[in-house]
């Protein structure tokens, strides 16, 4: 909900385009939604001939459409035209809000409003019953780990404790104690969480360690009564730090013992559904760049589990990351048919929004074809990319657009494009050197320096000393905690020093964490 009502206080304050605003946010409408949003507009509409219904669906079913006026209006009706977006606008702003209240925090609405009528009853001296509320209101806050609120009810509490003769006075002061402590690691995990966000902006390679300084420093423990929301969000930071430094071996283990806790909680994960889903999300990814497949398996069957649950209210939100790690366990599993089989039917225009894991999917695509040496189709995918690197880098991270021509460069030498393989590095050197050398990322040069010697030299270098150096350069710490993603560069050189088949000496890599 609070996400909800920074959005719109967001999008009211700055200038906009309506109609990209608008079908941004049909795009978050489930079907169920949609057909809920029209009803209402039925219902509100007082003139059998408002458009504001035909402008929806037109937006829901081909939002790129042109000359919209003329559809609705049968000519040229610019004014008309742009006053029906802004109402079509702020009834969809009214919709999501509303349902954000009587949905989310729907609970947290209704402890207050318990609260503000016991503080009422009080002023009109009807204690017995203010009395009866203001526990009420107490017991469901505790239920919901709402420590906020449960400051604002001791305090009523406290204040009028002579009225009741049932409470011992020392003993609500000690409770009201308590809950302030917990409440000051809630507004103390806001000091941790700017602390670390700040680190990983900055580039630190020691994120892993700041991560547990912090916590101490703030006096954090997870051990000491923190609210579902506050794990999910020591997760979610943990999982970024573990995404920029490539460090998810050291990570695990505390996401791990975040996850006991939370699982201690599980009366509370219906009431943050979207949380829980997001926190499996985490913790199925961990285990996967841990190469433990099994493990994220497990974690992906509860996700998609608890993605049906509420009448599939968060269903269409999540699939595209759900799909995308499910592949990829698969084809690291040994199960690549069934990995692109995944991909082709995955829904691309459905899920067209999401467009970070669009993105991600397609670039998978890309990585499963060419490990089986389809590399003509892998490389069409990349041909039918219509913008430029600068437009991924704003959508999907800059990492993602130098995995891609990564990617795009050993598709290259691998079908021997001699003029495109030299342009194409060029190219990659001018753009990114610098900032992959400010960024610690020197094993990305390294990387393409050794696959570039490899492959003018090859006819002429030594196999088991080139191979030995490669080892040297790209791997820093043993394979079983190497990150994954590195490992599949890795295996990519490999394969060809050593003259294998690529998806086989990959797995093979994968296989010796297990073995281990």
């Amino acid at each position: 909900m609070i996400k909800t009502i920074v959005f719109i206080i967001f999008i009211a304050l700055i200038p906009y385009d309506i109609m990209n605003v608008t079908t941004g946010l049909i795009a978050t409408l489930t079907t169920e939604e949609q057909k809920a949003f029209v009803t209402r507009l039925h219902q509100r509409n007082k003139r059998h001939d408002t458009k504001n219904v035909a402008l929806f669906k037109i937006l829901a079913t081909n939002p790129n459409v042109e000359h919209i006026d003329v559809l609705l209006y049968g000519k040229k009706s610019k004014g008309a035209y742009h006053a029906l977006s802004k109402r079509l606008f702020d009834g969809l702003i009214d919709f999501i809000a509303t349902k954000s209240f009587e949905g989310e925090q729907s609970e947290e609405m209704e402890i207050i409003k318990l609260l503000l009528a016991s503080r009422i009853l009080f002023e009109q001296k009807a204690y017995k019953v203010a009395l009866k509320i203001v526990k009420k209101a107490e017991i469901k806050a505790k239920q919901h780990e709402l420590y906020g609120i449960l400051n604002e009810i001791y305090y009523t509490r406290i204040q009028y404790a002579h009225l009741d003769r049932k409470i011992d006075l020392e003993t609500l002061i000690t409770q009201f104690k308590t809950n302030k402590l917990l409440f000051q690691q809630e507004e103390n995990l806001n000091l941790f969480y700017a602390t670390i966000k700040n680190e990983l902006i900055t580039k630190s390679k020691n994120v892993t360690q700041t991560i547990a300084k912090t916590l101490s420093d703030f006096d954090i423990s997870i051990e000491n009564g923190l609210s579902y929301r506050s794990l999910y969000k020591i997760v979610a930071i943990n999982n970024e730090a573990a995404h920029i430094t490539r460090d998810f071996y050291t990570l695990l283990p505390f996401i791990e013992k975040v996850n006991k806790e939370i699982e201690h909680k599980q009366n509370l994960s219906e009431k943050h559904l979207f949380y829980h889903i997001q926190i499996l999300y985490y913790i199925a990814n961990s285990h996967f760049r841990n190469k433990d497949f099994e493990q994220s398996r497990k974690y992906l069957e509860q996700m998609e589990t608890e993605m049906k649950k509420q009448n599939n209210c968060y269903y269409q939100r999540f699939t595209p990351q759900y799909t995308l790690l499910l592949v990829l366990n698969l084809n690291y599993s040994g199960k690549y048919e069934k990995a692109l089989r995944c991909l082709e039917q995955f829904d691309f225009e459905k899920h067209k929004q999401q467009i970070a894991y669009v993105m991600d999917l397609k670039l998978t695509a890309v990585v499963l074809l060419f490990q089986q040496n389809r590399c003509k189709e892998a490389l069409q995918i990349f041909k039918e990319s219509r913008h430029s690197d600068t437009w991924y880098a704003e959508k999907g991270g800059e990492i993602w657009v130098v995995k891609k021509n990564l990617t795009e460069i050993m598709l290259y030498m691998e079908m021997e494009h001699l003029d495109l393989v030299e342009s194409r590095i060029k190219s990659f050197r001018k753009k990114y050197s610098k900032r992959l050398k400010e960024n610690k990322e020197q094993r990305v040069l390294e990387f393409l320096s050794l696959a570039t010697h490899y492959f003018y030299h090859k006819e002429t270098i030594n196999q088991n000393e080139f191979m030995l150096k490669v080892k040297k350069s790209l791997l820093t710490s043993r394979e079983e905690k190497e990150d994954l993603f590195v490992l599949s560069f890795y295996a990519w050189l490999k394969s060809k020093i050593m003259k294998t088949d690529l998806y086989k000496t990959t797995l093979e890599i994968m296989k010796q964490k297990n073995d281990r």
